[in-house]
């Protein structure tokens, strides 16, 4: 693994510095957007809504769209120089039962590990932990975003998970919550009856991702039968540099097209024929 952040823990006068792992991947099958014809790959340009050029990647800032339209533009100056005191270390503000952290208010799991000079100090918090069965709360700042965190044990490593905000938490209300719903005593029973008799050890390794990996199988199926497209080299084009420019082009393809479409024009063998258009 790439360590993705370096920083320190801090709790009390007590600095361990540590390196920063992404404990989870997802797993999912990636595709690609493509023209369904021949393959080529599906471009996104940034283009400006006003003079309708494409906008280089330097030059894209935030936006905050006020309710009448209006744009407040933040720069990368703007951004840097907002205060993040925790932008380089995780700072310990308390130590909390673990049951009283919401699980619904986990977000991402991430490895902690100790730097040499850091081993004896990070075990010391690692096992204290542990036997208290307390969970350490904690800010922490991870790409420009401050977030409240915990650090809890496993498998003995700390593993820094960070928490949404309170107040990114929905409330559930719900009109079922209101009514006075009646549970039979003999229902209830025979609902414990069969919780009972379907409890069994949790073990995530016997469970799989079916659809991922029927996904799969037809991707290898479809190589196997070479129903594979090599798509040709993209067309270079000549950078749109104004609206103007955006129309002639336009413009262009479209006498283009319609010359290509004039009986008694000639093929040549290497040629590809035009699929027919469709009548709207």
């Amino acid at each position: 693994m790439r360590a993705m952040w370096r920083g320190e823990i801090s709790f009390g006068l007590v600095m361990i510095p540590i390196r920063l792992y992404a404990a989870t991947e997802h797993r999912d099958v990636t595709f690609r957007q493509v023209h369904r014809v021949d393959g080529g790959r599906i471009r996104f340009r940034r283009i400006c809504s006003i003079d309708g050029e494409e906008v280089p990647y330097a030059d894209v800032a935030k936006g905050y769209e006020l309710p009448n339209g209006e744009m407040v533009v933040l720069t990368e100056e703007d951004m840097a120089e907002l205060p993040l005191p925790t932008a380089h270390g995780i700072e310990v503000l308390h130590f909390s039962p673990s049951e009283q952290v919401d699980a619904i208010m986990w977000e991402r799991s991430y490895y902690t590990e100790p730097e040499p000079n850091g081993v004896r100090a990070y075990a010391l918090l690692r096992d204290a932990l542990e036997q208290s069965g307390m969970v350490g709360v904690a800010k922490v700042a991870l790409r420009q975003r401050e977030s409240l965190a915990v650090l809890r044990v496993r498998d003995g490593v700390l593993v820094l998970v960070t928490l949404m905000w309170p107040d990114e938490i929905r409330v559930a209300d719900f009109e079922f919550l209101s009514e006075d719903v009646e549970v039979r005593s003999q229902e209830l029973k025979m609902a414990s009856s069969l919780i009972d008799s379907m409890t069994v050890d949790f073990d995530p390794a016997q469970y799989t991702d079916q659809y991922r990996e029927a996904l799969e199988e037809l991707v290898e199926a479809k190589i196997e039968g070479h129903e594979v497209t090599t798509p040709a080299e993209p067309r270079e084009e000549k950078p749109v540099t104004s609206l103007a420019d955006a129309l002639r082009a336009s413009l262009a393809a479209v006498s283009d097209d319609a010359a290509d479409s004039r009986p008694g024009r000639p093929v040549s063998a290497t040629e590809p024929k035009r699929a027919p258009r469709r009548s709207a």
